[in-house]
């Protein structure tokens, strides 16, 4: 299992795989490349980069897999976009670049996997969209003539033969993937050695800082000059305000159920619905008789909802009723999706820097399709290549699609500065349960405390260090989760997840758990130190 993770739950990736941990950062060292982020987008973007022979240094707060990758659902499927979107917004040309990117980033998956021998189950399948009885069958039709015109081999069915349930009209989309993404991740991490490249683990990067000479990442270990910088941090962090005003943070849920070995066809399955809901399979063993049925969806804003364990009862609810197959739930997990404002990725250089800064975020809800997409796009603008997606995919282009909805996302981000005014969860700690979370007020001030299952006190400041904003309990992951940019932190304070770059204040309170006494000074400053 990964030595660390960025939450309470497990999923059956972290539950079957083997991540080698690395030591932090020795000192100040110098590459030719420094990625943050030691997930898929990093460490493919890392290999791809060694394997030219670059020097690269890879960095991250908690170690291999223990960010998002550990926690997707990893299947390799058509944009949850839809094409007809995607043309829609961006036109035909355009679409034809995702189709090809798509298609691309599957195949280099595969190949790395074949050439660097990772056993990380790969596999091709079929995928199928579908629109359950009279919801949606026009734009079905529209996906699958959009679809078409982009060069995708899709094929439009009365149904998707094989399951317990009438599917309704539905998509087939040929020649999809998924894996195994700790496995993978594992052998990427043992090829990117082999290539000559450094991994650091337990190693969390504060700035960068540079020119378009020499980047300077400043760590709590030491600093790395290089050429360029890779953000592959799921949000990027040196940026305080323009990414994270063209996208928001959303937490989604997952359940993997067991099921009878050949009681569910091997496919890739996602419908139109409102909640939507996705489906894989995994076999976490060959020799046993069963196979897990992972079944996502129930996304919500992150920070917007302090008791979501519902969100998995309702997932494994849909589940009995469309597969009456499984068996007991095995897992549930919960991760972050990053959804863009137009519904593209942002992979590229950074526009608030200087040419060698590279982001890859906005990962919506296809981030391994995303992240090697990504890992293509930037190692070929590191090596000053051109690249046919750059424009498409470029992170300083504007939200010219998607506006109102954009504007939507910034007013209520705006509104959530209102909770300064309000009061705390609780009126006392005394009133907060072990093993749960509250926001107690203190004067001006707000403040995270959690109490453990001794009964022991742990509070921070709930004043997220990214921009502000008070955080709230996740008590599905036992985290303090920011709602307004999706930062979040464990019990600790500890940054779990950007874009905040540093950790929540610590706050001593008294055995009544009574906050200390602050002085005059302290509390005429209480606007700038909630």
């Amino acid at each position: 299992m990964s030595a660390t993770t960025n939450g309470a739950s497990v999923s059956v990736w972290m539950d079957t795989a083997e991540v080698p941990s690395y030591p932090p950062l020795p000192g100040d060292i110098d590459a030719d490349v420094c990625v943050i982020g030691a997930g898929l987008a990093g460490l493919t973007t890392a290999y791809l980069l060694a394997r030219e022979g670059r020097s690269v240094a890879v960095i991250d707060a908690l170690g291999i897999g223990a960010g998002e990758t550990g926690r997707t659902t990893a299947h390799l499927f058509p944009p949850d976009e839809w094409y007809v979107f995607i043309e829609d917004k961006f036109g035909a040309a355009n679409a034809r670049l995702v189709a090809d990117s798509y298609a691309r980033a599957i195949d280099l998956v595969e190949s790395i996997s074949s050439q660097e021998n990772i056993d990380c189950e790969f596999e091709r399948l079929d995928g199928y969209l579908y629109a359950l009885p009279g919801n949606g069958f026009k734009d079905l039709e529209k996906e699958y003539h959009s679809a078409t015109r982009a060069g995708v081999p899709v094929e439009l069915l009365p149904g998707v033969s094989g399951l317990a349930f009438d599917t309704g009209p539905a998509v087939r989309y040929p020649n999809q993937a998924q894996f195994h993404p700790l496995k993978y991740l594992a052998g990427l991490a043992r090829a990117i050695e082999r290539h000559g490249g450094k991994i650091y683990g337990g190693t969390h990067a504060h700035r960068v800082r540079g020119d378009r000479q020499q980047q300077t990442v400043s760590t709590d270990h030491g600093d790395i000059r290089a050429r360029a910088v890779v953000l592959a941090t799921h949000t990027p962090f040196n940026d305080r305000v323009v990414m994270h005003t063209k996208q928001a943070g959303y937490r989604t849920y997952v359940v993997g159920m067991r099921v009878p070995r050949g009681a569910v066809p091997r496919i890739l399955l996602w419908d139109t619905g409102d909640p939507y809901y996705y489906v894989r399979l995994e076999t976490p063993d060959p020799a046993l008789d069963h196979d897990i049925l992972v079944v996502g969806g129930a996304d919500h804003k992150t920070g917007h909802d302090d008791h979501p364990e519902h969100r998995y009862d309702e997932i494994e609810r849909w589940t009995r009723e469309h597969f009456p197959q499984v068996e007991a739930v095995a897992y549930r997990w919960s991760g972050e999706v990053m959804e863009p404002s137009d519904g593209l990725p942002y992979l590229g250089r950074n526009p608030m820097d200087d040419d060698n800064v590279y982001l890859i975020t906005g990962d919506s809800g296809n981030g391994m399709t995303h992240c090697t997409i990504g890992a293509m796009l930037v190692t070929d603008l590191i090596a000053g290549r051109d690249n046919p997606w750059k424009d498409l995919y470029d992170p300083s282009r504007k939200p010219v699609h998607g506006m109102a909805d954009f504007a939507s996302e910034q007013a209520k981000v705006m509104a959530r500065y209102g909770e300064w005014l309000t009061g705390g969860d609780v009126d006392s700690v005394q009133e907060i349960a072990a093993g749960e979370g509250a926001v107690v007020r203190d004067g001006l001030r707000k403040i995270a405390v959690y109490r453990d299952a001794q009964g022991g006190l742990h509070a921070v400041s709930a004043k997220c260090t990214h921009l502000g904003c008070a955080v709230h309990w996740n008590s599905a992951e036992r985290s303090w989760d920011c709602p307004c940019h999706a930062s979040r932190f464990d019990i600790e304070g500890n940054v779990l997840h950007g874009p905040a770059p540093e950790p929540l204040e610590k706050i001593d309170l008294a055995p009544d758990g009574a906050p200390p006494p602050r002085s005059p000074r302290a509390g005429t400053r209480g606007r700038n130190a909630r």
